[in-house]
């Protein structure tokens, strides 16, 4: 499920609800850049939810606990992916870490899974950590060159443009 490209496109808005009653595997992604230009999983989560607590006229439609599972355990195991998705013993150790203490928005602290799902973003991460390696430091990239990627991605797309 992808809400935000769904939206984006016109393609309509997937009845989730169902899906997950009858027993259809569902997880929850961005699609891609070529129809979501934001790729925020955060947002995507708020969204899905959102969309089927107003087609249903159902506040518990989507629960942010089954929201977050959907994103996290439901699409890898849609795509295949059965060493990710949760944090288990013999699996990838990737996951990502917010700190709330200075971010209003995330306020109070003891709604840690609402405010996940209805007011966190991307930009909110301060950590990541990828099959064991820490990847992101305090909001800055410790194993790519940032400048480098934008300098370059920069320079193919005036090539594209020709």
């Amino acid at each position: 499920h992808n809400p935000n490209s769904n939206l984006k496109l016109g393609s309509g808005i997937a009845n989730v609800k169902a899906m997950l009653e009858t027993g259809i595997k569902v997880g929850i992604a961005t699609d891609s850049v070529a129809s979501n230009n934001n790729l925020d999983m955060f947002e995507e989560m708020r969204i899905a939810t959102l969309l089927q607590k107003g087609i249903h006229q159902d506040a518990t439609a989507l629960p942010v606990e089954t929201a977050l599972t959907l994103a996290t355990k439901g699409a890898a195991e849609v795509i295949g992916m059965k060493q990710t998705g949760s944090l288990e013993v013999g699996k990838c150790a990737d996951f990502i870490t917010i700190d709330p203490s200075n971010k209003p928005h995330l306020q109070p602290a003891d709604e840690v899974l609402s405010h996940l799902v209805y007011a966190a973003s991307g930009k909110d991460i301060s950590d990541v950590i990828i099959n064991g390696k820490h990847v992101v430091w305090n909001g800055e990239c410790k194993t790519l060159d940032e400048e480098r990627i934008i300098f370059e991605a920069s320079r193919y797309k005036r090539g594209l443009q020709r």
